[in-house]
């Protein structure tokens, strides 16, 4: 089943797919963190959306769709525009790099990420395997 990406229904199958994911939990299992990844308004997203997980330890905890997004502190914030997000999903910008080069904006501890690659590939490899629609 496809998803349209940034809805409630994909960071659940998200979720799922990184509960599922062994190479996900040996990769994070020192992880600690919340974060919220952000869609940037443009591109078919009328506004910000704020998509919600709780990542603890290899385990996804929480995922869900933040309407609220002042209502809730988090570790981290990771914020792109749509075709960036597609390109991360893609596989065609990795995501390291796309701090690095600022094509995604990060906010929050910068050398906690630097410390674990392996989990934010495995955490695209999970996102990349979730079938994903594109809004127009």
């Amino acid at each position: 089943m496809a998803y349209q990406f940034a809805t409630e229904e994909w960071v659940k199958a998200l979720q799922e797919e990184l509960n599922n994911s062994e190479a996900y939990r040996e990769a994070a299992k020192n992880w600690e963190g919340d974060f919220y990844f952000i869609v940037e308004k443009g591109q078919g997203i009328a506004e910000d959306i704020y998509l919600y997980l709780d990542l603890w330890h290899g385990e996804a905890r929480e995922a869900y769709l933040q309407g609220d997004p002042a209502s809730k502190k988090t570790a981290f914030e990771l914020r792109a525009p749509l075709d960036t997000w597609k390109g991360v999903l893609n596989k065609k910008i990795d995501p390291i790099k796309g701090i690095m080069t600022r094509q995604l904006k990060l906010k929050g501890n910068m050398m906690k990420i630097m410390k674990s690659p392996k989990a934010a590939t495995e955490l695209v490899e999970s996102a990349a395997s979730v079938e994903t629609t594109w809004p127009e």
